[in-house]
C-alpha cells in the first residue's frame, strides 16, 4: 500500500514544478488591479498612469478594478487574501497602507507580512483647501478663524483613518484647534460639497485639489512640504503657518500578494521601472502635482523600506496627536 506520506512527498516536487511553469509562463490572462478607492481619484488616477503601459510591456490587459470601503482596508484585504499568483495586484496608498493599520483597531491585514512590494509609482504632497465663500486665502488665516468658531468649521477628508484624516488631527493637535471632521469615500467623492459650501474646508492629496485651485472653484490655503512647490508658489506650506517640521502625504505603488514567486514580482517590477524610466510618464505624474518616486524607491527593496519608514512615522504622528485605534 502506497502511504499518504509518499503520496505527500511525491506531490511536493511536483506542485513546486507547477509553480516555476506558472512563474515562466507568466502572464498568460488578465491582470487585476485593485484601486481601494473609487474611480476619479488621486489613487486612481496614478495606478491608470502606469496600468496599460504596463500592460503593453506584458502583453496582457491590466484591469482597473475599484474597490473602495473602510478607507481603503476593503480593497487592501481583498488583494492581501487573493491568490498569489500575480493575476491580482493591489494599487496601495497612504490610507490602507500607512493610516489605516494605526488609526483602525482589528485591522484585517498586516502590511508588512500579507504584501509584497514591487515599486513605488510617487509621492502626493497633502494640501489644505476652502470652499471660495469661505473668507481665508491661507492656513494662517484658516487657523484664526477654526480657533475663533471653535469645532463649527467642517474639513473633508477622503475617508476615517486615511492619510488625510491622520494629518487633519496633527493640525488641530499641532495648531490647538478643534474643527468637525466630514469623511467622504474618496477624494472625488468630497468635490461638490467642497465647491458648493457644503463643507468650509478640505484635507486631501494635491492632484485632486490642482484643478479646482486653478479654477477658483476651492482655493488651496497650505500644503505639506519642507519648501514651497514650483507650482503653487503662492501656496505658503504648514510650516511657514506655524507648525514645525510639518511634513504630509500619500503616495501609491504596487503591491503583491506576499507569497508571490520572485519571478513574477521581478516580471512585474521590470514592467513598471520601464514605464517610469519614460520621459511621458514622468511629464504626466509631475502635471497631475505628484512628485516622482526615485530609482531607489521604483525597486522592490527600496518600496518596502519606504513603506517600513511611512509606518513608523504614522505611529509616531498617533502619539503626538493624542489618538488611539478606533
Amino acid at each position: 500500500m502506497i502511504s499518504r506520506r509518499l503520496l505527500l512527498g511525491a506531490a511536493a516536487p511536483l506542485a513546486a514544478a507547477s509553480i516555476i511553469r506558472s512563474a515562466m509562463a507568466y502572464p498568460d490572462r488578465p491582470i487585476r488591479m485593485i484601486v481601494p478607492f473609487a474611480a476619479g481619484g488621486n489613487t486612481d488616477i496614478l495606478a491608470r498612469l502606469v496600468a496599460g503601459p504596463m500592460a503593453e510591456r506584458l502583453g496582457r490587459p491590466i484591469v482597473i478594478e475599484n474597490r473602495a470601503g473602510a478607507g481603503g482596508s476593503l480593497g487592501a484585504e481583498l488583494v492581501a487574501r487573493a491568490p498569489a499568483d500575480g493575476y491580482t495586484l493591489l494599487f496601495g496608498a497612504g490610507g490602507p497602507l500607512t493610516a489605516n493599520p494605526v488609526l483602525q483597531a482589528n485591522i484585517p491585514y498586516d502590511v508588512e507580512r500579507d504584501f509584497r512590494a514591487i515599486g513605488l509609482v510617487g509621492i502626493l504632497p497633502m494640501i489644505c483647501q476652502v470652499t471660495a465663500r469661505l473668507p481665508v486665502r491661507s492656513l494662517t488665516e484658516l487657523i484664526a478663524l477654526m480657533r475663533q468658531r471653535d469645532g463649527a468649521l467642517t474639513v473633508a477628508t477622503p475617508g476615517s483613518g486615511s492619510a488625510a484624516h491622520l494629518a487633519l488631527e496633527l493640525l488641530m493637535a499641532g495648531a490647538n484647534v478643534r474643527a468637525t471632521h466630514v469623511p467622504y469615500r474618496g477624494g472625488s467623492a468630497m468635490v461638490a460639497d467642497l465647491i458648493s459650501g457644503t463643507v468650509d474646508a478640505g484635507m486631501v492629496e494635491l492632484p485632486s485639489a490642482l484643478p479646482l485651485h486653478q479654477d477658483g472653484k476651492a482655493p488651496i490655503v497650505a500644503i505639506a512640504t519642507q519648501a514651497r512647490s514650483p507650482r503653487l508658489p503662492g501656496v505658503q506650506t504648514f510650516i511657514e503657518a506655524g507648525l514645525p517640521n510639518f511634513t504630509a502625504g500619500s503616495y501609491g505603488g504596487v503591491l503583491a500578494p506576499a507569497a508571490t514567486p520572485a519571478e513574477i514580482i521581478a516580471k512585474l517590477h521590470a514592467a513598471l521601472a520601464a514605464v517610469l524610466d519614460e520621459a511621458a510618464t514622468q511629464s504626466r505624474i509631475n502635471e497631475v502635482g505628484a512628485i516622482l518616486s526615485s530609482p531607489e524607491q521604483r525597486s522592490p527593496d527600496g518600496f518596502a523600506r519606504f513603506l517600513s519608514d511611512e509606518l513608523a512615522n504614522a505611529r509616531r504622528a498617533v502619539r503626538l496627536a493624542g489618538l488611539s485605534p478606533s
